[in-house]
């Protein structure tokens, strides 16, 4: 069982998806640069069979930041993004109003 406490250790914030490019060492990976208001950051994310680059530029979206960084194929990912998982797919959450980047998720 996670505390209230466990939760409060999390770090949500929106991201503004501004740019997205294919990660060169992996078929199913998009590198997303995420502008989080103050600063931004880079993301690999396993969305690709899902999204058309297309599609994701501009979406405002939950994303896990204060995640220990990972090497991911030789690249650095500094924080995970949100999505729903179903059997066949893969769904991002996002923001249904405009709000600025780094706003707070509680």
């Amino acid at each position: 069982m996670v505390t209230f406490e466990d939760f409060k250790k999390l770090e949500l914030k929106i991201g503004k998806i501004i740019k997205v490019e294919e990660h060169p060492n992996a078929e199913k990976l998009y590198l997303l640069t995420i502008d989080l208001g103050a600063k931004q950051i880079q993301l690999a994310a396993g969305i690709k069979p899902f999204y058309a680059l297309s599609e994701l530029e501009g979406k405002l979206i939950p994303v896990l930041v204060n995640l220990e960084p990972k090497n991911i194929r030789g690249v650095e990912s500094q924080g995970m993004l949100l999505a729903a998982e179903s059997k066949d797919d893969v769904s991002l959450l996002v923001s249904d109003k405009s709000v600025e980047p780094g706003s707070a998720v509680r």
